[in-house]
């Protein structure tokens, strides 16, 4: 037989009396949700700095270089005459810009149409359960990790005239660099551009695939689905967004090339192989004329913020289907 407490209407409970449940005041809370917001600002206040100093300042300086005349006495004197769009329009005027701008854009559509297709076959391949799989697939981390300046560098050994890929191509009519004739140099400025960039198209996609549903695969196979049928109605749509996703940011690297093409021609042969980026880089860094060098930099960067903007829009939309 059990006993009870009798408590008389309205009392707490004893449980209650030893063990409030009573709400702290609302001064407390306060004070204590703003020393936890300074604290998340503190500790996003070194990244803030970090952005605002290495990305927000040159980049407000660069669309201020623009508009004025900056030469190398500006360094000395501070005064750089302010000249509006003259800058722009002399370079516009140039008969270099132009076909930069084109090349650019072939370089761009090029590398990234091949690279997304070349890239999804061998991520599907690397997909496969076989022997060996995993060293392949951390093998093709390799270009991807090397630096660039390394990789332009090795490259233009091999395809300069006594080169070892030249050589060894000789038998097959092969003769000369293909980085000192007009026509194929900027076909050779693409295709190392290709081999440089497929493995980050194979780590996003081939991490892509991992996720596809397995169990519609096998359903599709059930119902006679062929392997294209199940890759173009099933496995496609699974990892649309991550192509989209790697293709964005492929168009948005690739557009601001220079290394590459400054490395392995210098922008040549007769200007074949010209690019916004080392347009941008002849104008600052050897002509001194940092001003059309600005502009054809931000000019760069008006194209960049466009594909930026779609990717932002088309990604919206999706949403709201």
């Amino acid at each position: 037989m059990t006993s009870t407490i009798p408590t008389t209407a309205g009392a707490p409970p004893t449980a209650q009396i030893l063990h409030p449940q009573s709400d702290p005041p609302a001064r407390w809370r306060f004070t204590t949700q703003r020393r936890e917001t300074w604290g998340y600002l503190a500790f996003l206040l070194p990244a803030f700095a970090y952005i605002l100093l290495f990305f927000g300042y040159p980049l407000v300086k660069n669309v201020w270089m623009g508009f004025v005349d900056f030469r190398t006495a500006t360094f000395v004197t501070g005064e750089a005459p302010w000249v509006g769009f003259d800058n722009y329009a002399e370079v516009l005027a140039t008969v270099v810009v132009p076909i930069a701008t084109v090349n650019t854009l072939i370089i761009t559509t090029a590398t990234v149409a091949i690279q997304l297709v070349l890239g999804l076959a061998i991520a599907s391949f690397l997909n496969g359960k076989f022997a060996g799989a995993r060293f392949y697939a951390s093998s093709m981390l390799l270009p991807w990790l090397l630096p660039l300046v390394t990789t332009a560098a090795v490259w233009r050994w091999l395809l300069r005239d006594d080169g070892p890929l030249i050589v060894a191509l000789a038998p097959l009519g092969v003769a000369g660099s293909p980085l000192a004739n007009p026509d194929l140099a900027l076909a050779a400025v693409v295709g190392v551009n290709i081999w440089l960039g497929i493995p980050f198209f194979v780590i996003i996609l081939g991490a892509a695939l991992q996720s596809v549903p397995a169990d519609q695969l096998e359903a599709a196979q059930l119902d006679g689905a062929g392997r294209f049928g199940r890759f173009w109605h099933i496995t496609l749509p699974a990892i649309r967004p991550q192509v989209t996703v790697a293709a964005t940011l492929s168009i948005i690297y690739t557009l601001k090339v220079l290394e590459l093409p400054l490395i392995l021609t210098g922008g040549g042969p007769a200007n074949a192989t010209q690019t916004l980026g080392t347009v941008a880089y002849n104008l600052s860094f050897k002509q001194f004329e940092f001003g059309q060098g600005a502009a054809v930099g931000n000019i760069l960067m008006v194209i960049t913020l466009l594909f930026a903007v779609a990717y932002v829009y088309l990604g919206a939309r999706k949403e709201d289907h």
